[in-house]
């Protein structure tokens, strides 16, 4: 019995040693997670002293004041004692009074309005995705940049999410990058990220933290820590539409994009003529640029074309959703139909959106 103890112990002990944190407060990859993660290690640290000091004063308790054999006598007995009272009454208020400091400090400084060069990015969250719109990267026709479930940011500025819901509460949770924060509808909510710089180049994942119905543990979001230049990049790639094929299977594909999916989604296209326009509906994500994710599905699903066939025959198989109490005529959508698409039409669809990058 011992040795399973033994070997249940020093499992626990080296599975706390894993440094591959992706999803963790104690990972902090923002210069707000920092500050979490500071606040965290002081609250912990006068925890540790307080735990030990209480365990210690226990042992000698019950070392030195323990019934010896022989010994038949009653201990002293003691009813009440006010200067013992008002001692262990003070010091956890002394305690709790400084650990309050820094916590509200932290608490103020995280919820202070952004300040300086500031981007700023709404997201509005939906059964069951995330929508990244960012108000101030509009392209010539005055679109702006409209994305889905991969948010981009770039490292060393300041990001401020403008968060709200579409349906129900859901709650934005990115824990190496920030705290969480719900979103309510017709309520908007405020959170800023600052990523480190040398957080460049990381895909940090995260997801809805409030419980919102049957797709709720798959409502995932990854966040693409970018430098600088490469943001810009592919803030410029993303305002450019997607071309509209003229030869290939992905001529069906844009067809069957145009009479069906365009029922839900969006895309920003560029005709062969070189005219530019939006189809479709802004009910679901917009695809204009679907296969520079690197997911799909609110992150699910590797973006392949095998994942990509797979969920356009029957999404519903592959994420909880529900598609039958779907109501277009009020933008409510709980999921994407099987359209019964035979499969030359699902392939030439996966050859349209692959090609859309």
């Amino acid at each position: 019995m011992r040795r399973i103890v033994s070997i249940v112990a020093l499992g626990l002990v080296l599975a706390s040693c894993s440094s591959n944190l992706p999803q963790s407060s104690l990972n902090p990859k923002s210069v707000e997670a920092q500050k979490i993660d500071g606040l965290w290690i002081l609250v912990f640290s006068i925890a540790t002293v307080i735990f030990f000091a209480v365990q210690i004063a226990l042992i000698v308790s019950i070392v030195r004041w323990r019934r010896r054999p022989g010994d038949d006598s009653e201990p002293k007995q003691t009813h009440g004692n006010t200067r013992l009272e008002i001692v262990w009454t003070i010091i956890p208020a002394v305690i709790l009074a400084v650990i309050a400091v820094p916590t509200l400090r932290t608490l103020f400084e995280l919820r202070a309005p952004a300040t300086g060069d500031v981007l700023r990015v709404k997201v509005t969250g939906h059964q069951w995705w995330w929508e990244f719109e960012y108000p101030d990267i509009v392209g010539p026709d005055g679109r702006p940049l409209i994305t889905a479930n991969e948010l981009h940011i770039p490292a060393g500025r300041t990001t401020e999410l403008e968060m709200t819901s579409a349906d129900v509460i859901h709650s934005f949770w990115v824990p190496p990058l920030a705290g969480k924060r719900d979103l309510v509808p017709g309520l908007t909510t405020y959170i800023k990220i600052t990523p480190l710089e040398s957080a460049a180049g990381e895909v940090i994942p995260g997801q809805c933290a409030e419980y919102c119905w049957l797709g709720h543990a798959d409502m995932r979001v990854k966040v693409h820590v970018d430098a600088p230049d490469d943001f810009e990049t592919w803030a410029a790639g993303q305002l450019e539409p997607a071309p509209v094929p003229t030869t290939g299977a992905a001529v069906g594909g844009f067809e069957t994009f145009s009479g069906v999916c365009a029922t839900c989604h969006q895309a920003n296209v560029r005709q062969p003529d070189g005219t530019v326009e939006t189809i479709g509906t802004a009910i679901g994500p917009d695809l204009t640029h679907f296969a520079s994710r690197d997911t799909f599905g609110a992150g699910i699903l590797e973006n392949t074309a095998e994942h990509l066939a797979a969920w356009i025959d029957d999404p519903s198989a592959l994420k909880p959703m529900a598609p039958e109490l779907n109501d277009l005529d009020r933008g409510r959508v709980l999921g994407m139909p099987d359209y019964g698409l035979d499969p030359d039409q699902i392939a030439e669809l996966v050859e349209l959106l692959e090609s859309w990058k």
